[in-house]
């Protein structure tokens, strides 16, 4: 198979929100495609109709184009090829790797019963595997498949390397239900080798399944994919994933302001590792990834070091990929920007990336451009602006009129004033930013000074002043 072009997937059941587990197997199959110059395929699993909706596959859309992920082609949907799986089943009936079983759950329930009180390991051992087809009644039937009785199933893994079961481990799985429904586990084996899959990526909580599928491309004569089985994200403190260690769904993590090229770093570095690179761009990752850098334990969840991430994505951004970014999470939000702001906006850039960690940073420090006189006063600026500095703000005033119109010279023209009177910079500062922006999160007061401009500056102090 080394001669093949790659092929990968990712298959997620349309039953909810992109969970950030499966937006990680799915950046993986997605970057190792791209490193090898390969295809990724996108394949919707709904065979389960019940819990299949529209709104969970359009939440996974949005997940995967948000987070950059573009697949190859158009989406599949495996409901949609219920006929062929039903072929496949019905071929291995004829070839006699699979079966008709007409076993009531009644009788079955009987079995398992049975086998506890006898202390018995073994699975359901159906009467009718090898059954006469002069014996069978007229009644509703399962297709099963003749797992093996004896000996071991064995996969070798990029990541778990060689993983072995005893025979008896596996049941004789059913394929077709008695309404004529393929089942998962058939439902895979056959989109996957008729999708040209050649590398399968995914969660080891699938390490058993795989096991159990290597029967059914075993006895299609097909060849059998390239396995990858990755150890699942924990929390921080070393437990399963779950809602209690916070955002679990890469909606979320897009609504509390993250970039998508930080959540490609962040999550790549989850459970794969080139050195000791922790800060890389997409096309970097794209470039070092390969199976060597998988790891055999469970990564944790760690927002501080996600918040470093997203800092540095944020400092070292070029303005038009933050600039998208920052009015596309404005707009998720329900705070769009009209185009004027826009424009400023873009020019404020390099003051407003300052020591952000996430988008709503940045954008809390835009409040200056956002807003417009008079200005409303948070309350650690309302505390800013007391006597004392009303006063230098006051004294500013004038020197401000002729003053030389940049962030620079604004700055030394400050630092002199502040040295005249004998007072830290952070005394002229402090009250400036509560002016001009009424927010104690807030840029350079002296960025802000050549953003907004001469005239609109003086007013807003002014506003503060004359009401003081």
């Amino acid at each position: 198979m080394s001669n093949t072009p790659v092929v990968t997937r990712f298959a997620p059941s349309p039953t909810g929100y992109l969970h950030i587990g499966g937006a990680r197997t799915a950046l993986f199959n997605w970057l190792y495609a791209k490193a090898n110059g390969g295809t990724f395929l996108l394949r919707i699993e709904d065979t389960d109709r019940d819990r299949s909706t529209t709104q969970a596959t359009d939440a996974l859309l949005k997940g995967l184009a948000w987070l950059g992920l573009d697949y190859d082609g158009e989406a599949y949907s495996q409901h949609a090829r219920a006929d062929r799986h039903r072929t496949v089943a019905m071929e291995m009936v004829a070839s006699g790797h699979a079966y008709k079983c007409f076993s009531t759950p009644d009788e079955i329930n009987a079995y398992r019963e049975q086998a506890a009180i006898d202390k018995n390991p073994l699975p359901f051992q159906s009467p009718w595997r090898d059954a006469d087809p002069s014996t069978f009644p007229d009644a509703p039937f399962v297709i099963r498949l003749k797992s093996p009785r004896e000996g071991g199933v064995a996969i070798h893994d990029k990541v778990q390397k060689k993983v072995s079961w005893a025979a008896t481990t596996f049941d004789d799985l059913i394929m077709l239900r008695s309404d004529g429904n393929p089942t998962y586990m058939l439902a895979v084996v056959v989109d996957d080798h008729d999708m040209g899959v050649t590398h399968i990526i995914r969660g080891d909580d699938h390490l058993i399944n795989a096991g159990r599928q290597s029967l059914i491309y075993t006895a299609m004569g097909w060849d059998i994919p390239t396995f990858a089985h990755i150890p699942l994200i924990h929390g921080e403190d070393g437990k399963k994933l779950s809602k209690r260690h916070g955002a679990t769904g890469i909606h979320e993590y897009a609504a509390l302001g993250y970039m998508p090229q930080a959540m490609r770093n962040y999550l790549t570095r989850l459970g794969w590792s080139h050195g000791n690179d922790e800060l890389f761009t997409t096309q970097q990752a794209i470039e070092w990834f390969d199976f060597n850098g998988l790891g055999k334990s469970p990564s944790r969840l760690d927002f501080k070091k996600l918040d470093n991430v997203s800092a540095h994505h944020i400092k070292t951004a070029d303005a038009e990929t933050l600039a998208t970014d920052l009015f596309n999470f404005a707009d998720e939000i329900g705070t769009p920007v009209d185009n004027t702001a826009k424009a400023s906006i873009q020019t404020a850039l390099p003051i407003l990336r300052e020591k952000s960690k996430r988008l709503n940073d940045v954008l809390d420090k835009a409040h200056f451009i956002l807003t417009s006189r008079p200005i409303d006063l948070d309350e650690k600026s309302t505390e800013n602006l007391n006597s004392v500095s009303i006063g230098i703000l006051k004294q500013l005033t004038p020197l401000l009129a002729d003053a030389s119109w940049s962030a620079a010279e604004l700055e030394a023209s400050m630092r002199d004033f502040a040295a005249a009177q004998d007072i830290g910079l952070g005394k002229i500062g402090m009250p400036l930013k509560a002016a001009l922006s009424g927010r104690a999160n807030a840029p350079s007061a002296f960025g802000m000074m050549e953003i907004l401009g001469r005239d609109e500056t003086l007013a807003r102090i002014m506003d503060v002043t004359d009401n003081h």
